[in-house]
Formats: structure tokens, sequence, C-alpha cells
């Protein structure tokens, strides 16, 4: 599939079956490798000259709205499949893939009657697309919202030991609690188990001798237990802290445990179950832009091509997708087939495109040319 295709429109001067014969003759023999494709476009409802130029001015700015929107939800889609880990799905409109689309266009009169005026239906395709990227805001921001949960608590569970939580490191049987005696938490530094092995039995007095247990280690520190009498745990805080040792309050809450627990996989549900629904809504609402997108650049042919050759309308749209290195080729192919007078008239100024088509998003050429990327 390509991934950029020009859509241009030829003027007619005898019939447009003629002209479509001499340019795919042109093309199979200068340039078989481009794709070729006839655009369908029905009979619009043309309005006045003033409409068309006032409407002309708007063209270009709602094209790259419409067109940002369908690849930011392209590249969302994209994200989705990979942090699910699955293979890119064709995208589609309807089940039809999107260069199908592109490439067989067929007019929906039922969604945009051809009878409505030019600017109604380009206002409605901006409106459409503008409430679609406000409902993929909020569905991102609720999907982001829990995964930025789930990330916090992931980040607490496997960080360092100087800041994670530790209560999955310990089981009961670690922690002593009675009247007298509370079993306290040690984070120390990898290169100072020695020392706290040496001194925590000295740091204050009634600490149990021997109570000291090492329960976890990471790559920077070790989590120790110490069990000593509860009168004399801040004056231990206090002597640890200076030796470089931080002190951590444990109380050991199976009720806690099971809480956090059942957040956590609470947390995952909602994620998968968000990025699912969120990837589904991404697919039909690309669609939808996509299937706008079209219509709209169809408009944008047909009045530009009538602000260009006149009326009543007669030209030829057509599709094509030229390879890089074959678009200079089609260009004086497309460029053949116009009124010689009027290229030599698009090409007075410098033959450096400084004339700006009626679009402004091309370089100037003696015939209307839009380039579309969809991807």
């Amino acid at each position: 599939m390509a991934s950029r295709y020009w859509v241009v429109s030829l003027p007619v001067q005898n019939s447009a079956s003629t002209l479509w014969n001499s340019l795919q003759d042109q093309i199979s023999k200068h340039s078989f490798d481009t794709p070729l494709y006839r655009f369908n476009i029905p009979n619009l409802r043309v309005g006045t000259l003033d409409s068309l130029l006032a409407l002309s001015d708007d063209l270009l700015k709602s094209n790259s709205f419409i067109e940002g929107v369908s690849h930011k939800i392209r590249r969302q889609i994209e994200e989705l499949e990979r942090v699910s880990g699955m293979e890119s799905n064709a995208l589609t409109v309807d089940g039809v893939p999107i260069d199908s689309y592109l490439t067989r266009f067929v007019w929906d009169e039922a969604k945009f009657p051809t009878m409505s005026p030019l600017r109604e239906i380009v206002d409605g395709i901006h409106t459409q697309v503008a409430k679609i990227e406000d409902d993929l805001k909020v569905r991102v921001a609720e999907y982001n919202n829990v995964r930025g949960q789930l990330n916090a608590i992931n980040r607490k569970q496997s960080g360092s030991l100087a800041v994670r939580d530790v209560s999955n490191l310990v089981k009961p049987e670690d922690i002593i609690t009675s009247e007298h005696l509370v079993t306290l938490l040690a984070i120390v530094p990898k290169y100072a188990q020695k020392d706290w092995l040496s001194s925590y039995e000295t740091l204050t007095s009634y600490v149990v001798p021997r109570s000291s247990k090492k329960l976890y280690e990471d790559n920077e520190y070790a989590l120790y237990t110490v069990t000593l009498f509860g009168r004399v745990a801040d004056n231990f805080r206090t002597s640890a802290r200076e030796r470089g040792f931080q002190i951590r309050d444990f109380e050991y809450s199976p009720e806690a445990q099971e809480s956090r627990k059942q957040e956590l996989e609470k947390l995952i549900q909602d994620q998968d179950s968000l990025r699912s629904s969120l990837l589904q809504w991404c697919y039909a609402s690309y669609g939808e832009v996509f299937s706008s997108w079209m219509h709209f650049c169809a408009v944008r042919v047909f009045s530009e091509s009538i602000l260009r050759y006149g009326l009543p309308p007669s030209f030829l749209a057509c599709v094509l997708a030229p390879s890089v290195k074959g678009e200079k080729k089609v260009r004086f192919i497309l460029e053949g087939l116009c009124d010689s007078t009027n290229s030599t008239y698009w090409k007075t100024d410098d033959e450096s495109g400084a004339m700006a088509g009626l679009g402004g998003d091309a370089d100037a050429h003696p015939y209307v040319s839009f380039t579309i990327n969809i991807a």
C-alpha cells in the first residue's frame, strides 16, 4: 500500500473518456509502475463564484485539521497495538481497506447530499471530525489516568529499596510485635552491610542480639529486620540515621496487603478494558475520519477545478501513487495533457512554482493537484 497519493484534476478539452484513455496510455508507456485510478466526483452544487472563492480560502486550513486528526488517531492505534503486543491490523472504512476506499472512491449521497451547498458539506465534515477529536482526548485521558496510577504502583513495587513499597517483601514471621518488643526495617547500602551487622546491636541499648535478618537485596540496598524494645526505637532511628542507615516503621497487616492486591488487580483489569475499548473506538473512528476526509478532498478538487477551469464543470479527476523517482516523469505527462498555452502561463513565474496553486499546498501546476499522506 502506498502512503502518499496525488489527487489531480485535468481540464477536459473534448471528452473525459478520451482524456482518460490518453492518460492511461501515457502512464503505461512512460511510468508503468505508477498506479492510476479514476476519482469519481459527482455533480456538486456550484453556488456563486464569491462563495467558491471564500470557500477556497478555508479549504487548506480545514484539510490540515482533518489530516492532523486522522494521523493522531492512527498514531494512537499504533501505540495501543504495540503496548498490547498485537500485529498491526489493516485500517479500514466499513471493512474496506483505506487504500481501496481512496482508489475506488464512491460518494456517499445519504451522508452528504449532493444538493447541499459546498460550504454546508465542508462545515459538516469539520464539525464531525472536531467532535471525534474531542472524544479522542477524553478517552485517551481516561486511559492514561488508569495507566498512570498503575505505573505509580509498579514504580513503588519495583524501584530501589530506598523508595519502594516493601510490604510485599515482608512475611508475617519476619515481624515480632509484643507489649515491649517491636521489629523495625532497615534499608542498608550494599557496601555497608558488614558495618550494619557489626554495629546494629550497639546503636542503642535494649537491641535483641542477633535479631537482624536480611530479607531482600537489590543493586544498591539490602533490607534487614531488627528487633528491639519499643521504648528505645526513637534512639535507635537517630543513631542509625547518623550511620547512614534508613529505618522504616512497618506494621504487618494482612487486610492492607489484600486491599493493595485487589486495588492492583482492579487497575490492571481497568487498564486492559479501557485499552481494548479505546482501540476498537479508534479503529471505527479512523474509518469515519478517513471517509469524511476523502469526501472533503472531493469537494476540494471540485471547487478548485471550477475556479481553475471555469464553468460548466469539465474536468477529469484521478488518483495516482507515483514513486519518488517517477514523480518528475508523471508531472511531465500530466502537464502534457493540459492545454499548452495554459501550461506556459503557469510556468512563466520563473519556473520556480512561486505561483501557489489555488489550494496553496502545492507547487504551481497547470492542473489541480493535492497530495494525500495517509501514513
